[in-house]
């Protein structure tokens, strides 16, 4: 898969699920948007990605990267509540992020290469 493609279907992931999650919650809280504005600024940046903007795919690795950290949190918080649905989607985005950080890992281990 290319990095663009992943980064494109994190990004719409990261979206559609943070906003679910928040829509789902019977306590929503503003912190459970941050996965929604990562997935906007992802989907922002993937005419650059797509490009070869060096930058702008450094940008998001970094934001991916932190996306996955940040995801551990409310994964562990889901599964000490025993909420099944927050447990998949939070789960989902985590996978997500993970395949497209790989994919950029790899995009960028070809370019060196490709330099040689």
């Amino acid at each position: 898969m290319h990095k663009h493609t992943s980064n494109l279907i994190n990004a719409i992931v990261l979206v559609v699920l943070g906003l679910w999650g928040y829509l789902a919650s019977e306590t929503p809280s503003m912190t459970a948007l941050i996965p929604v504005a990562a997935g906007l600024i992802l989907a922002a940046l993937h005419k650059g990605v797509s490009s070869e903007n060096k930058l702008q795919a450094h940008i998001a690795v970094v934001l991916t990267l932190l996306v996955f950290i940040g995801l551990i949190k409310p994964l562990l918080g889901g599964i000490d509540r025993g909420q099944a649905g927050s447990i998949v989607r939070v789960a989902v985005m985590m996978l997500t992020s993970m395949v497209s950080m790989i994919c950029f890992v790899k995009s960028f281990i070809d370019a060196r290469r490709s330099r040689r």
